[in-house]
Parts: structure tokens; sequence; C-alpha cells
């Protein structure tokens, strides 16, 4: 116990010394001046950019959500509480197909990850399959994305069932 007060003692008084008057110690240029920082050496942190998706149902309805660059699909759908039945139900761990979106053809063509043996293996077990159906689990957004536009199939198939 005397040595845990004893540490508090020296960090209260070395580490933590009481400045009544900060200002007025740094103007006389004292001996306190040296310990207090006026700039700061720190990186400011590092914004995201902001990027916009848009899900439309078969219905024609149009969904917007925003996500940051480096979210998958499925983040933004969690993220922002869009209403797809049953979207992402294994949580992005490839073993559902829930998170099936269909992409156009030039988005598709232009993804700069193509599509794992897992990850097909999962949408064929997926409803309303095209040429550019993609699990929205292992798409992570891009600046170049900005602006995506993918069509929901009409229903999904959880093939943990």
């Amino acid at each position: 116990m005397a040595l845990i007060r004893g540490l508090r003692t020296i960090s209260e008084k070395v580490l933590f010394p009481p400045f009544k008057n900060v200002s007025r110690a740094i103007n006389a240029e004292s001996s306190v001046a040296p310990l207090v920082r006026t700039t700061s050496t720190m990186q400011p942190l590092c914004q995201k950019q902001e990027v916009t998706v848009t899900f439309v149902r078969t219905n024609g309805e149009r969904i917007e959500a925003k996500g940051k660059v480096g979210d998958t699909l499925l983040d933004i759908v969690v993220n922002n509480s869009v209403d797809l039945d049953g979207y992402g139900a294994c949580e992005g761990t490839l073993t559902c197909s829930t998170c099936h979106l269909i992409f156009p053809k030039e988005v598709y063509d232009s993804l700069p990850e193509k599509p794992t043996l897992e990850e097909m293996d999962m949408l064929d077990l997926a409803y309303d399959l095209t040429e550019t159906s993609r699990l929205g689990c292992q798409i992570t957004m891009t600046k170049e994305l900005d602006g995506l536009e993918v069509r929901v199939p009409a229903t999904i198939n959880d093939a943990r069932s």
C-alpha cells in the first residue's frame, strides 16, 4: 500500500505538476514553459470518403444508403438499417447467399476483385442468379464505386437452411 501511495505522489508531482497560472509561466519564460506543448505534432485523423449506394428492389423501389470507402455493401446495409429481408444472415462469413446482388455489366467487369471459388459456390445456391451476380459481403466500396446502383433479387435463399 505504501508503494502505491508513493507512486501516486511521484506521478502527481513529477508527471502532472499543478500549474496555477500556466499562461504567466509561459510568458515569463520560466522553467515551466518547456513542459507545456504549444503546438501539436499529431497528424489529423484521416477521414474516409463517404460513398453512396442505391439498392433497387424488383418492384422499382430505390433505397439510397451512405457508407465509407472500405465498407462492404453488407456493412452499408447493416449500418444504415436498410430493410432487405434476411440480407446478410451469415454476417459476411460466406456461408449463405442472402446478400446476393446483381450489378450492371460495366460495373461488374470493373470490380477490382473477382469472385473467389467460395463466393461462386454460394452464388450457385442463390435465386435469380445472373452473369453479373455477386455477394454484397465480398464487395468493398472504393471511391470509384461511389454512386453505385445494384439490383436486389426478388427473393433470397439462405444456403445454411
